[in-house]
This record gives structure tokens, C-alpha cells and sequence, in this order.
């Protein structure tokens, strides 16, 4: 079983698993684990993939930048058999759609579906390889036919940006953005009404110092200047800086 790492205390998270069929390359291999593991997901099942020792491939290594948990975790088996065994619903992805097929659906509603059903049990996300995707049989197994959309012009998407999109809907569908970095830039403490008061008072003296506003005929410029500042909420430090504005005014 593939190594948990940690992510929001979801089932999601526990319950999916991206199983890869006869994948070719050993860089698509390390590359899907990068994708899952910035999105929080660890169950990678690979089915007889066309490389030989894989999981210590350098290319595989290096492209996983990092990822090792769910690479060296990662489940090898022999069959599609082996790698569902356990699930209870199974979402072929491809960007061909079949004749017969199970339901089509786009991520986001999968994603919203797996999230909002009651079931506890394993989900398989399975792709095919970079050649020939998923063959007809393994799809018309499958519950869901996920199909991501594309230029229809240029449909093709490497496997890793597929489960990167993929990941991504299940995990926005779980948690939100609830987990983004907000405390990324700086921020001020926010001015108080009479600070940001007592700064268009010092303003519109500077402004009448240097005559850009007539006394007796101010307009509305400073409704407009209100109006503008509006728009955002001033911090003290700003406030500080235009009041120094309208001391060098008044100098």
C-alpha cells in the first residue's frame, strides 16, 4: 500500500487511488507521483507498466522532484484485476469517447459526485498509457467515463497534467480553498475611521495650500477623492504617508 503523507482530514484523500496502465515512460510515472502529491493524494497503483524496476528508475526519480513517498509506495501489480480489488466505484479517464461507455462526466462533477456521496469506499481514477489510453474492455467496466475538456483541435494532455487536473478537482471539491496560503505579502493594521478622517481633513488643507482646491468653490473633488479611496481599505501606514503628503503641502 503506498505511504500516506499528510493532507486535510478528508475521506477523499484516503479514498482515491490513481491506478496507470502499462504506462511506457518511467518520467510520466515519477512525474504523476509529483501531481498527486502536491494535491495530497498517496495511493499510486501502477498495472504491469513497460519499464523494468521503475520505482528506482533515475528518470523517474528525478521527475517525481521530490515526490518519493508515493513513487517508492507505489502498488505494482499484474492485472487491472489486482489494482481495483477493494474499490467500490471505478471512473475510466480518456480523451476518447467510446461508443458504449459508462456515464460522462467532466472533473469537476466527478470530483463534486465522489465528494458529496456517502459511500467510504475506494474510488480508482484509472488511466491509460501515453500510446493508446485505456483499451474498450477496461472501459466499459467502469462507473464513470471521465473526459477532461480540451481544445478539440489538440486534445492531447500528457498523463501527468491529466492527473494533475484530476487531483486538483478532488481536492478543491473536499477542502475549498480552505487550505490556501493567505499570509503571503504584507499587511498593515487597518486605519480607523477617524485616522482615515483626520487624514482628508490634513489633505484637503494641503490641497487648498498649493491651490489645487478654491475654498470657495472646492467642487466635489473631495467626494471624489473619497469615492476613490473607497475602494480599498487604507492602513494605518498608508494613511501615515498621505498625511505626510499634505505636511510637505502646507510646509
Amino acid at each position: 500500500m503506498s505511504n500516506q503523507i499528510s493532507s486535510p482530514s478528508s475521506s477523499l484523500f484516503n479514498r482515491v487511488r490513481f491506478v496507470l496502465v502499462e504506462t511506457t515512460h518511467p518520467g510520466n510515472i515519477g512525474s504523476v507521483a509529483r501531481a498527486m502529491t502536491t494535491m495530497g493524494f498517496s495511493h499510486l497503483y501502477l498495472v504491469n507498466p513497460r519499464c523494468s524496476n521503475v520505482l528506482a528508475n533515475q528518470e523517474a526519480i528525478a521527475l517525481a522532484s521530490g515526490a518519493l513517498g508515493v513513487l517508492k509506495g507505489a502498488v505494482i501489480v499484474d492485472t487491472i484485476q489486482e489494482a481495483l480489488h477493494g474499490c467500490e466505484l471505478v471512473v475510466a479517464s480518456s480523451a476518447r469517447l467510446r461508443e458504449f461507455s459508462p456515464p460522462i462526466c467532466d472533473p469537476r462533477e466527478l470530483a463534486m459526485k465522489l465528494n458529496q456521496s456517502e459511500s467510504t469506499g475506494a474510488v480508482a481514477i484509472v488511466l491509460g498509457n501515453e500510446r493508446n489510453g485505456l483499451p474498450n474492455e477496461i472501459v466499459e467496466k467502469c462507473n464513470y467515463l471521465v473526459s477532461i475538456p480540451t481544445n478539440p483541435s489538440y486534445s492531447s494532455l500528457n498523463l501527468a497534467q491529466a492527473v494533475q487536473i484530476l487531483a486538483y478537482e478532488c481536492r478543491y471539491a473536499s477542502v475549498g480553498n480552505t487550505m490556501l496560503n493567505t499570509d503571503i505579502g504584507i499587511k498593515g493594521k487597518p486605519a480607523s475611521a477617524t485616522e482615515v478622517e483626520a487624514m482628508f481633513e490634513h489633505l484637503e488643507q494641503g490641497l487648498i495650500a498649493i491651490e489645487f482646491i478654491d475654498p470657495a468653490h472646492p467642487k466635489k473633488l473631495m467626494s471624489r477623492l473619497r469615492r476613490l479611496f473607497a475602494r480599498t481599505q487604507l492602513e494605518v501606514e498608508e494613511v501615515n504617508i498621505l498625511r505626510g503628503v499634505a505636511k510637505k503641502m502646507l510646509d
